[in-house]
């Protein structure tokens, strides 16, 4: 993009280069309709650019608040684990049983259980309580898991926006490349015995 600007620049502001690249064709109103292309590429490239760094900002807020709850249940299911070894049917109620699964949706599943059924039934409240887990501790992650649901869900809508930027970015791109081939291809052979002019326009020449 920068050579681009320098070009724009450049062959408006070197009279000899402007005269000839408007004998081609190149006057002023088609330098603009490539300026243009050229604001609206920088215009794309930014808001990708910002939408990127959102997503960036979403996910690292996302994975914070998995790995402390990963943290507080991983206590909690160990203890619990204790506590009810001598009742499968709590074990089972709790989500307790078996290995706790890997992929997201199954492992939220499997921790949000615990603390649903926790948070309804007195005498398992009675009995966690034994291990340091108190109704506050229970409720404060319930309320950890809502936020974890929140910040994935904003992760989620701001990874969508990014990739709907890059779309965008990729077809400006794509316009002005094309866009700024064609003027290279002419500015080769209008400026063909002024090599040097050409090199004002980012084109390196061979001597």
């Amino acid at each position: 993009m920068e050579q681009y600007r320098v070009s724009f620049e450049n062959v408006e502001k070197q009279t000899e280069i402007a005269t000839i690249m408007a004998e081609f064709g190149y006057d002023e109103t088609l330098l603009t309709e490539g300026k243009t292309l050229l604001t609206k590429t920088r215009t794309a490239f930014d808001f990708n650019k910002k939408e990127d760094d959102e997503t960036t900002e979403a996910y690292k807020n996302f994975t914070e608040l998995k790995e402390n709850l990963a943290k507080t249940y991983g206590l909690h299911r160990k203890k619990g684990k204790v506590i009810f070894r001598k009742e499968p049917t709590t074990l089972s109620k709790l989500a307790l049983t078996g290995s706790l699964p890997t992929a997201y949706i199954k492992w939220l599943e499997t921790v949000k259980k615990f603390y649903t059924v926790a948070t309804t039934d007195t005498d398992i409240q009675a009995k966690l309580a034994r291990l340091k887990i108190t109704t506050e501790e229970i409720n404060g992650t319930i309320q950890l898991i809502s936020n974890l649901e929140l910040a994935r869900a904003e992760y989620l809508r701001e990874k969508g926006e990014s990739q709907d930027a890059t779309k965008l970015k990729d077809s400006a791109f794509g316009e002005i490349d094309d866009w700024m081939s064609e003027f290279y291809a002419v500015a080769k052979i209008a400026l063909e015995d002024n090599p040097q002019l050409l090199e004002s326009l980012g084109k390196f020449v061979r001597s």
